[in-house]
């Protein structure tokens, strides 16, 4: 046979193909490997193994793995059922930025594809952000909610994290490597190893026992993927299409009462919503929801026929001062047992003032949450201690900050007791009051933090008359 290209009658046929138009395929382009299956495929699987572009690891560390992922049927199928609900929307985002399928296979390893999961070192959500890295990637972590759970926030951050991990050390495997342990340790582990000469692979640098299984648990849980059969484990079936779709909310509303009128059980409410810590859904927070797909419609008429009244039993109040939770649960009408729980406050503890507690909505109240406080709102607790009201004179320069450091209190709170901004300059010789713990002095305390006026002031005269009655039980600052 020639090594030209034989054509048909038809593709010899000038007509077919006007000027600019379509132009017949070669062998040459029929036989590039750019050329996908006509028809995606019907199992979501096997769009994972299609995806699958990350070179594979062989070590012991990964046949271990294997097997202690194999030999545990139940736990695989309660892991493997549970990421059916996100498998398609991850592996979706990871097309859409070109990374590879594996990827959507880390949660496996991270939390089980728990989105509750919570580590020893408060590491949260399914991706398992910590509280600093999750703020530095833009998770918002507040009274009301915690993006680390979000579905859709923290599988975005992941993301954005990974390709920013991949940029910097070019491999995928050192990237998951600083994805677990830090990319600064990582960093340090490699500069270690070339000043030794060894190698600078992932198999090659010195790292916790952690990290050193952390490729192997992703490999061995991509090779169970890639082929079940050998290994006598069996996949739940998932479907290659979205699971669910977020529908916008517009008025807070009871999670109980969006779970009834999407006619979803709560816990799988929950499971696609499980940023909301609250028994409420604040819109100006959360102004989505995530439904199974064929559930959203059904929310939408639902709520729209609903005549069952106010849509959220529950609001947010700010506490004036600092107070006992029973205090606050008198103020807000509520017992204080339901106030403690609702909000998660541990006994024996006292509520700051500013803090945002979520209370019961009273009949006069039909505004929903401001968007300030739903973003903003915090729970700041102390220890039920004995403090003594104690005045020290201002010195020069001294304001609301200085004096808040140097007497170890809340700028903010330090600001409540005196009536003032946190912003506020103190006068020279300005009385300012200060809750201090009973065995704590003033003119001490100030005398071992430099010899200012305020420390001469208060060791001449570091109490009122005020100071010298019964002590006060208030919250330490």
């Amino acid at each position: 046979m020639s090594g030209s290209t034989s054509t048909s009658a038809n593709d010899s046929n000038p007509a077919l193909y006007p000027a600019g138009g379509l132009k017949p395929l070669t062998s040459l382009h029929l036989g590039s490997q750019s050329v996908h299956a006509v028809l995606p495929p019907a199992d979501l699987w096997e769009r994972v193994r299609r995806g699958f572009a990350m070179p594979d690891l062989d070590t012991d560390l990964v046949r271990e793995r294997e097997l202690w992922y194999s030999s545990r049927p139940d736990y695989m199928a309660r892991m493997t059922e549970r990421g059916s609900k996100y498998l398609f929307y991850i592996v979706e985002e990871l097309e859409r930025r070109d990374m590879p399928s594996e990827l959507a296979l880390l949660p496996f390893i991270e939390s089980a594809f728990n989105p509750q999961a919570i580590s020893s070192a408060k590491a949260a959500g399914m991706w398992q952000f910590m509280p600093a890295t999750g703020k530095h990637f833009d998770l918002k972590q507040n009274m009301f909610r915690d993006d680390r759970r979000d579905v859709i926030e923290s599988t975005r951050a992941a993301l954005d994290y990974m390709q920013k991990l991949y940029g910097m050390f070019g491999d995928w495997h050192l990237a998951l490597a600083a994805y677990n342990w830090g990319e600064g340790s990582v960093q340090r582990a490699i500069k270690k190893a070339k000043k030794a000469g060894t190698g600078t692979g992932y198999t090659d640098l010195v790292m916790p026992m952690e990290t050193r299984f952390y490729v192997p648990k992703l490999q061995a849980v991509k090779n169970i993927v890639a082929n079940p059969e050998s290994f006598r484990v069996t996949l739940p079936e998932i479907g290659n299409h979205p699971y669910f779709q977020s529908v916008e909310i517009t008025h807070d509303i009871d999670v109980s009462l969006a779970a009834s009128l999407a006619e979803v059980p709560l816990d799988d409410f929950r499971a696609l919503n499980p940023s909301a810590s609250k028994p409420v859904l604040l819109a100006a927070g959360t102004s989505q929801i995530l439904l199974p797909w064929d559930n959203a419609e059904r929310f939408q008429s639902n709520l729209e026929a609903y005549t069952g009244g106010r849509l959220t039993n529950w609001t947010a109040w700010i506490a004036p001062t600092t107070l006992k939770p029973a205090d606050a649960a008198k103020r807000v009408g509520m017992t204080e047992a339901e106030l403690l729980s609702v909000n998660q406050i541990p006994p024996r503890m006292r509520i700051r003032a500013g803090s945002t507690l979520l209370v019961r909505r009273s009949a006069s109240i039909d505004s929903d949450v401001t968007e300030h406080v739903a973003d903003n709102g915090y729970l700041s607790l102390a220890p039920d201690v004995v403090l003594r009201k104690t005045v020290v004179k201002a010195g020069k320069r001294d304001n609301v900050a200085s004096m808040a450091r140097r007497f170890s209190v809340s700028a903010q709170v330090l600001a409540d007791w005196n009536k003032v901004s946190t912003s506020a300059t103190f006068r020279l010789g300005q009385s300012v009051v200060l809750y201090l713990p009973a065995k704590a002095r003033a003119g001490r305390g100030a005398k071992a933090r430099g010899k200012t006026a305020v420390a001469r002031a208060a060791k001449r005269a570091p109490v009122k008359s005020a100071a010298r009655k019964k002590p006060v039980k208030l919250a330490r600052q």
